[in-house]
């Protein structure tokens, strides 16, 4: 890359995807991407299983050298100023997907999103729900100006019929689509 691309990087609540969110924001940051972490409140407040959330959040702002926003206060300026080229959720929960499309803006991602699109700039989606192949929300997001998805299949179609996880390598080829106005397809893949 000749210019240096940032991107909000907005970490929803599928704590079982957080190895690979590392992972990625490392190789993100390889690439010359500026990265701005924005947290989830459960991101950013909820212990799990994989992670002491305080662990993790220091775990990316050390990867992208950048202090994470943690409040939907500080999520707001981004509208006006409109800081970021792209901004990426993944994980993107069912939970987050449904609010989306219902205009709810109570978490700080959320706020990050409302406000990026405002700019008329791409808004990636990295889907990460075990309730998604209803298609009901994601549908209605595919079909939103200016959202892209990353490529996604069933991790699980077996153990997990109604789960769908996105191709995380896929994400910043995804990136470099959106910012040329287009959705990297095909968007529906195999199975892992």
């Amino acid at each position: 890359m000749n210019e240096t691309i940032s991107i909000g990087f907005a970490i929803t609540g599928s704590f079982c995807t957080f190895a690979k969110t590392l992972t990625l924001l490392s190789e993100l940051v390889k690439q010359g991407y500026e990265v701005q972490p924005i947290f989830s409140n459960h991101t950013s407040h909820l212990d799990n299983r994989f992670t002491a959330a305080e662990t993790f959040c220091k775990k990316v702002e050390r990867i992208t050298g950048n202090t994470g926003i943690y409040t939907i206060q500080d999520a707001e300026p981004i509208g006006p100023k409109a800081p970021f080229d792209a901004l990426v959720i993944a994980p993107c929960t069912g939970n987050t997907m449904a609010k989306l499309v219902n205009g709810i803006t109570d978490t700080p991602v959320l706020m990050a999103a409302k406000a990026h699109l405002r700019n008329e700039k791409p808004l990636v989606i990295s889907i990460s729900s075990n309730d998604n192949m209803n298609f009901r929300n994601l549908g209605m997001l595919y079909n939103a100006k200016n959202v892209y998805f990353v490529p996604f299949g069933q991790d699980d179609h077996h153990k997990k019929p109604c789960s769908l996880v996105a191709h995380v390598s896929l994400i910043p080829e995804t990136i470099e689509a959106a910012l040329h106005g287009r959705q990297l397809q095909p968007v529906l893949r195999s199975p892992f």
